[in-house]
């Protein structure tokens, strides 16, 4: 055989090896992952009015711009609670601390960044979540990037629905949160 024709026959049968590897990792990485942890919390948020400060879990720290409707610059700072069902009296299981803000001139859509903080029987430490939370979608799914105690450096999905709004003093807020990747 010819030196060229055993150069032509090895460069063959290195790019379909290639294409093959290619082609199983690619194959691996769009297979479905499951979760690994998956909770459901309810995030109870009272916005200060200006007479409810005894009740009061956020406050707005910035005031909107005025080119907009829709709070447009507005920045929310909020310290909340998250229960395990939809009941605002029911007993915290983590409190939800962090901001967000509204970023769209033309409709409500908030970017928005918080800790989810354990402190009990069930769990301790940290899931650390952030993302843009366009309001006016049904459902809507930001970033966890990270998490401390039982979520050591997790990551996941968590998935936002309002369940319960009285204008803008309070809203309620269903978080399907899915870990996949924990560390144990």
């Amino acid at each position: 055989m010819s030196k060229s024709l055993i150069n032509k026959a090895c460069t063959t049968i290195f790019f379909v090896l290639l294409i093959q590897s290619a082609s199983a990792h690619r194959h691996k990485f769009l297979k479905r992952k499951l979760p690994c942890k998956t909770l459901t919390l309810y995030l109870h948020d009272t916005l200060f009015n200006g007479v409810n400060a005894a009740k009061a879990t956020s406050s707005a720290v910035t005031n909107a711009t005025g080119i907009s409707k829709f709070h447009f610059g507005e920045l929310v700072v909020f310290d909340d609670p998250l229960t395990l069902d939809q009941h605002i009296l029911s007993s915290p299981v983590a409190r939800a601390q962090g901001f967000y803000f509204y970023d769209m001139k033309n409709t409500y859509n908030a970017w928005l960044a918080f800790s989810i903080v354990f402190n009990s029987s069930d769990y301790k430490g940290i899931l650390n979540l952030m993302g843009a939370d366009m309001m006016d979608q049904k459902t809507r799914d930001v970033s966890v990037v990270g998490g401390t105690g039982d979520f050591f450096m997790t990551r996941g999905i968590a998935t936002l629905k309002t369940e319960a709004a009285q204008g803008f003093v309070y809203f309620r807020l269903r978080l399907e949160i899915k870990l996949y990747e924990c560390y144990y």
